[in-house]
């Protein structure tokens, strides 16, 4: 892995009193030599080490490293060759920022808000870029050096020139480069012009890898039978292509191509993202199997007919399942960001925008924030479990689910509805489960005032015990409950062991007795009196005599 800070000049050391190392004499074995000027500070020497690798000219850029750890005799033979691996290894691991290097002679930090410790001081060493090379770790260094009387210059450390070939096995060119025409390897925009015709046959081949992991594993599925493996091999699809697609691609990056720093990076980053992303899916597709798996076994049907018990596990499992969601999702971003290094590359930019950003996302995400903390409440608080049946606006429902930010109810007819975790806890909402599933219940008859209440009670009982849903037999109950000058109206009570069970019940029991009275006792139904007077009467005859 590749580390490199942002601005390329983090973890700087402290200089003397005179802010340079003093040197008898630098670069001796090379010839010819640079102006001064181009190497009076951090930025100049950077760009000047930058343009002549670019122009190819190895020669010259040699004289930007500090060969002193090397003979004479070895630094005009060497120094060409290590210019061009670590331009090769800037290339390739990361694109040098060198707009973030210091543009003074003595690298002082500016730091107008006086936040820095290190603002004001005068440096003579300043770090490039971090890079790791197998289990080693190696630091690129700008060292600022005197020889005599002349000016100091910025030269690339001898600490750092020994690191160069190590970095270079790591980051230089693999082998399939060495077949590549030298025309595709001139450079073409930030890229070379093989590499814009290698990344999009990769990414096809690629793609390709994918779908064919795809369709083997929906035939792997085929042939599982039917039940939980079935559907989590069946869920796990995608998330087992990209991993493979993701594995693939890593190991072409790291044994048979090497892009530039561009690429690289980009890839990396969606590597690490996708394979994080992968995992996690996958374990969520497992947690939900056998959530899914226990709830067939343990519940069947989710309504409130089933134990107490078992409906209370569910809701603590789903409760159960949303805290795990919660913590992979921190899990895997923190292993996203700490692959990435992003606490290094943007720590200061995060915390000097820590505040905003924070503001930012609680007024962006209030809404979604609410529905979390009111998901997990309703599971801790619990009133209401997985199962049981509520009045929701009018409306009879079963809770099948409860997620982060909705809740899905399952109305009477079959049909769905999604109600937002806020708006359902602040609305109120009768729970016919919350105590027992049984209810009592009670239907109207209205009917004429010489019906035989005893009759009908007795008809009523009998009918009551054929019903299997109707428990509680001494609880049954037949009364009179309005009267008026034309009808009285009879009420029948019983207990039903839930509530769409009672309502089936009960327009049963109301459908017997209309029968039994239309059959054997029509004259017990209501009917309206009319009473004529003498005039009303005459009216009659006179209009009947006219026609």
């Amino acid at each position: 892995m590749l580390v490199l800070s942002s601005l390329c000049m983090a973890q700087d050391s402290e200089g003397g009193e005179e802010g340079w190392y003093k040197v008898d004499a630098l670069n001796v074995g090379l010839e010819g030599g640079l102006e001064e000027t181009s190497l009076r500070t951090p930025r100049e020497a950077m760009r000047e080490f930058r343009r002549l690798t670019e122009s190819g000219d190895f020669a010259q850029a040699a004289h930007i490293l500090n060969l002193s750890d090397l003979a004479a005799s070895e630094q005009r033979a060497r120094g060409e060759e290590l210019a061009r691996q670590l331009s090769e290894v800037f290339r390739r691991g990361k694109q040098l920022n060198i707009a973030g290097l210091s543009a003074r002679p003595d690298a002082v930090i500016e730091d107008v808000s006086g936040k820095d410790p290190r603002a004001g001081k005068m440096r003579r060493d300043i770090e490039l870029a971090s890079l790791e090379a197998g289990s080693d770790a190696y630091d690129l260094r700008l060292g600022r050096y005197q020889v005599g009387n002349d000016e100091p210059v910025w030269l690339i450390t001898p600490e750092s020139v020994a690191s160069i070939p190590a970095l270079y096995d790591r980051y230089g060119p693999s082998r399939f480069e060495a077949y590549i025409p030298e025309p595709l390897k001139q450079s073409f925009g930030l890229l070379r012009l093989w590499e814009w015709i290698a990344i999009p046959v990769v990414i096809l081949a690629i793609a390709l890898i994918g779908k064919s992991v795809h369709l083997l594993m929906a035939a792997i599925t085929r042939w599982l039978p039917s039940g939980s493996p079935s559907i989590f091999f069946t869920q796990i699809k995608s998330p087992v292509a990209l991993i493979v697609m993701a594995l693939v691609t890593q190991t072409l990056l790291d044994f048979v191509v090497s892009f530039s720093a561009v690429v690289a990076t980009t890839l990396r980053v969606t590597l690490i993202a996708v394979m994080a992303w992968g995992v996690g899916v996958i374990a969520l597709r497992l947690i939900d199997t056998f959530m899914l798996h226990m709830t067939r076994h343990m519940a069947g049907e989710i309504d409130d007919s089933k134990p107490r018990d078992d409906r209370k596990l569910l809701t603590t499992l789903y409760a159960l399942r949303r805290v795990i969601i919660l913590i992979m999702v921190v899990l895997v971003i923190i292993y996203v960001l700490g692959q990435v290094r992003l606490f290094e590359t943007l720590g200061m930019s995060i915390l000097a925008s820590a505040s905003v950003l924070a503001v930012l996302a609680g007024i962006a995400g209030q809404a979604v924030l609410g529905n979390i903390l009111s998901s997990f409440q309703l599971s801790l608080a619990k009133p209401l479990r997985i199962g049981d049946l509520v009045m929701f606006e009018g409306q009879w429902c079963y809770v099948e689910s409860i997620f982060y930010t909705y809740i899905l109810l399952r109305v009477w007819n079959e049909r769905r509805l999604i109600v937002p975790v806020t708006y359902f806890a602040s609305k109120p909402f009768e729970n016919l489960s919350a105590k027992s599933t049984m209810e009592y219940r009670s239907l109207d008859l209205v009917l004429h005032l010489n019906a035989d209440v005893a009759c009908l009670r007795e008809k009523f009982m009998e009918f009551a015990r054929e019903e299997e849903h109707v428990i509680e037999h001494h609880k049954l109950l037949c009364s009179v409950t309005a009267q008026s000058a034309a009808a009285q109206t009879l009420t029948f009570f019983l207990m039903t062991v839930d509530p769409l069970s009672g309502w089936a019940a009960e327009v049963s029991i109301r459908e017997k007795l209309m029968a039994f009275i239309r059959d054997n006792h029509p004259d017990w139904w209501p009917r309206q009196v009319v009473v004529l007077s003498q005039q009303d009467i005459a009216r009659g005859e006179t209009a009947t005599d006219h026609v």
